[in-house]
């Protein structure tokens, strides 16, 4: 048999720190996942997704969110989707699981209730679903208890960190050797938002659209072929993300320095499709940190899907011809001068001073030449 392993959607994610427009596209693009997999599914002939866990990014993802993945879902009628909580959207009485088992299309099991789901003639699947956001108990213990009829694909589907690999925080733990006690020819997981091997029949798919910075550049879900029960699985990386999430660290010894760093930002994928963290550093002239911020604020970052800029580790030290064009020998020079030198002194003053120098700086420029401002 073959089908589609995928988990951590999070339908509904606020995505909180970005700007109003970028939230809205990274929002809208979650829910394009689900067509996105819908298509891979169609043009591999894997007309089975298994979600594990995950679903929507809260037990309370709003109606929007929850009417939009159900219709999507349903217009892709020939694909079947399982889906299973997780702790973001645990099982809960009278809550989102109950709504969404009530209201699922033909198409789509929520699979909310230890059991066993047959697949055709020749598979089976155990699903594992989670109760609670935080559990000490292992979620997928009940499935050394489920049995089938001798020669039947077995495939678990669960939630959770392995326990081998967790930290002291970490909750609904799974053991390493799941699959193999349980006599699962394979074990598809969510929680990670990363691809991962865990053994030869226990996988992570990851999320199918990055969320943060730190995970792949670009989501994925995993086609798995299962020739028969006692078979390995061969499993195929399907690339389905639209964003890239990219975090670098830009050290500068001039402005000029950018021309590279830029055209070296993922060349090969679109800029609007672009999630950036950069950290800029660098000591420029006040000129130059003038000209970094406003390539970077007022270009680079209308180019980019959201550009999360740090300047904080980008240090000026003024030069003669910066004081100059603020002001050669007058008052505002005097002020200037003041300001350096307070800047020098560091501190949390300091930092002040140097805010205040280059807008001092920013602002006279723009007033002596409007025409490049």
């Amino acid at each position: 048999m073959r089908f589609i392993h995928t988990s951590d959607w999070h339908l509904g994610k606020p995505f909180g720190r970005a700007p109003d427009e970028a939230r809205a596209a990274l929002q809208e693009t979650r829910l394009g996942a689900i067509d996105s997999l819908a298509r891979a599914a169609q043009v591999h002939d894997a007309p089975l997704v298994l979600v594990a866990g995950d679903v929507f990014d809260s037990a309370e993802p709003g109606d929007r969110v929850y009417r939009q993945a159900l219709s999507r879902m349903r217009q892709a009628a020939n694909v079947t989707f399982v889906l299973l909580p997780g702790n973001h959207d645990p099982l809960r009485a009278d809550g989102l699981w109950t709504r969404l088992k009530a209201e699922t299309p033909p198409n789509v099991i929520a699979a909310v209730e230890p059991g066993l789901l047959p697949i055709g003639k020749d598979a089976v699947i155990l699903p594992a679903p989670i109760t609670h956001k935080r559990s000490l108990s292992d979620p997928t213990a009940d499935l050394m208890l489920m049995e089938t009829q001798p020669g039947l694909i077995r495939i678990g589907l669960a939630h959770g960190a392995i326990k081998a690999f967790a930290t002291h925080s970490d909750t609904n733990l799974i053991v390493l050797d799941r699959a193999e006690k349980a006599g699962l020819a394979y074990l598809a997981l969510g929680d990670r938002h990363g691809r991962l091997k865990v053994g030869p029949r226990t996988f992570y798919s990851g999320a199918p659209e990055p969320d943060d910075f730190g995970h792949e550049a670009i989501g994925l879900a995993l086609l798995v072929e299962l020739a028969g029960p006692g078979a390995p699985p061969q499993v195929t990386d399907l690339a389905i993300g639209r964003h890239h999430w990219i975090e670098a660290d830009w050290n500068l010894a001039a402005a000029s320095d950018l021309d590279a760093l830029t055209a070296g930002l993922a060349p090969a994928i679109a800029r609007q499709d672009v999630v950036a963290r950069l950290h800029v550093s660098g000591l420029l002239s006040l000129g130059d940190k003038v000209a970094v911020r406003r390539r970077l604020e007022d270009g680079l970052a209308h180019e980019l899907r959201w550009l999360d800029l740090d300047l904080g580790g980008l240090v000026t030290r003024p030069t003669d011809t910066d004081l100059a064009e603020i002001d050669a020998f007058g008052d505002l020079r005097a002020a200037a001068e003041r300001l350096n030198a307070m800047a020098a002194e560091g501190g949390a003053e300091g930092r002040l001073a140097a805010a205040a120098l280059e807008r001092l700086y920013v602002e006279h420029h723009r007033a002596q030449r409007p025409g490049e401002a």
